[in-house]
């Protein structure tokens, strides 16, 4: 795609950059037939394609306007059009880029400023969405011009304890972030992850005040905000990194996988921590990625009697996976070698409507997406769904009949009731 950039991007570093995604796009249109908002919405406007378009047209310096905001705002940056482009235009990236000078030209109007803000403090904040969560429903009344219904998905009526952190007692040691939300929604997530890794020898340590990953603010145009965000994440756990003391990052929430493994990316022109973002990034693996890797020893230690029932549970592979890391198939192999039945889902490469924040902020879009979604996962009688991101999980929790997990506490009720077994199995004999 040719583009003759304006004066006022030609020398920046976001304009040459936008400037070379654009002209590997070659107007194809394949990404219209995974796009999910083209596909509820059919307006070409509201696909990969239309949204190239307008951002090419402001860079070249074109006129924008509210209509520009509306579909650059409808875009779930599931980034599902990545993994269908057979060009290898990063979109994600250039829609960052797009809805930062946006934001620039054309400032949202104030209430809608506001009810950004407010949504990025609270949520990025683990202390202030812990004491939201336990507030509940008097919040939601106090508030309901800003949260309407959707926040309704965010509190949960219970949460499961997260049952014990085992102490660090191996040589492999990896790191795990605590994260803004999952601490207060799913605090069972981590705790299950050190657990089992636990059992294969992997000591796993949390790290206390790295906070929010920068994911969710960044993705709100608050690129300085989401950076410092990024920057607390990288100098919390410097210090074991440069000191060698840890093989990895591990990743039990996917949406923030998507970003760490970008920081080296976003990084790259901040002089300070260009260097040690690519190597944090380097580090980064999904938790999926890992147990792969040890999938046969899991096998082994899942192993069931002859005739012991097993689970039959649907799987939902968030977009921060599959498209976001292109991390395709691990925890589905993890799943079936540990015995676990999982039930065919169709169109499962399209978005549940959580995306981070635009559950709030589009709430009649996702609520369309996730009723798709839940029949589809629901279309194989499983007794559980499971994904691997906290978003999804209680985005499709609030709407769903069947209990939704993260599939590491699938995993780990795996183990525990084939342990169980051997155990009842040797006094047996």
């Amino acid at each position: 795609m040719q583009t003759e950039l304006a004066a006022a991007y030609r020398d920046s570093h976001e304009g040459r950059e936008a400037e070379d995604i654009l002209r590997k796009c070659v107007h194809c249109g394949f990404c219209t037939a995974t796009c999910p908002t083209y596909q509820l919405l059919g307006d070409e406007l509201d696909g990969p394609r239309g949204r190239i378009y307008l951002i090419k047209g402001m860079l070249e310096g074109e006129p924008v306007s509210a209509s520009t905001r509306l579909h650059l705002d409808r875009c779930l940056s599931c980034r599902a059009c990545e993994t269908t482009c057979p060009s290898g235009v990063r979109y994600g990236r250039l829609a960052d880029i797009g809805r930062g000078l946006l934001d620039e030209r054309l400032p949202r109007p104030f209430m809608q400023r506001m009810q950004r803000w407010l949504i990025g403090e609270l949520f990025s904040r683990s202390i202030l969405f812990g004491l939201l969560l336990r507030l509940g429903q008097s919040l939601r009344a106090l508030l309901p011009a800003l949260f309407p219904a959707a926040l309704a998905g965010k509190l949960p009526a219970t949460v499961a304890a997260a049952g014990d952190w085992p102490a660090a007692r191996h040589a492999r040691r990896m790191l795990v972030l605590q994260g803004c939300v999952q601490p207060a929604l799913s605090p069972r997530t981590n705790a299950a992850a050190a657990r089992v890794l636990d059992r294969l020898g992997i000591s796993l340590l949390p790290i206390s005040g790295a906070g929010c990953c920068g994911a969710l603010r960044y993705h709100l145009d608050q690129h300085a905000a989401g950076l410092n965000d990024m920057r607390r994440v990288i100098d919390a756990c410097w210090p074991m990194i440069e000191a060698g003391q840890v093989e990895a990052i591990v990743i039990t929430a996917s949406g923030c996988g998507s970003m760490l493994k970008d920081y080296r990316e976003v990084l790259a022109q901040d002089p300070l921590y260009a260097k040690k973002a690519n190597k944090f990034s380097n580090l980064c693996i999904d938790l999926g990625e890992l147990l792969g890797r040890d999938a046969a020893l899991l096998a082994q230690l899942t192993q069931l009697a002859e005739g012991a029932p097993t689970r039959r549970l649907a799987y939902h592979p968030p977009c921060s996976l599959q498209h976001g890391q292109q991390s395709r198939g691990q925890v589905e192999r993890v799943l079936a070698a540990c015995g676990v039945v999982l039930t065919p889902v169709a169109d499962s490469h399209l978005c549940c409507g959580s995306a981070g924040t635009y559950s709030l902020l589009q709430p009649t879009l996702s609520e369309q997406l996730r009723q798709n979604k839940l029949q589809a996962l629901q279309a194989g009688a499983p007794e559980e769904i499971v994904t691997a991101n906290i978003g999804c999980q209680s985005h499709l929790q609030a709407a769903s009949a069947l209990p939704v997990s993260h599939w590491i506490d699938a995993l780990e009720r795996q183990l525990d009731q084939a342990a169980a077994l051997r155990k009842t199995t040797h006094h047996g004999e």
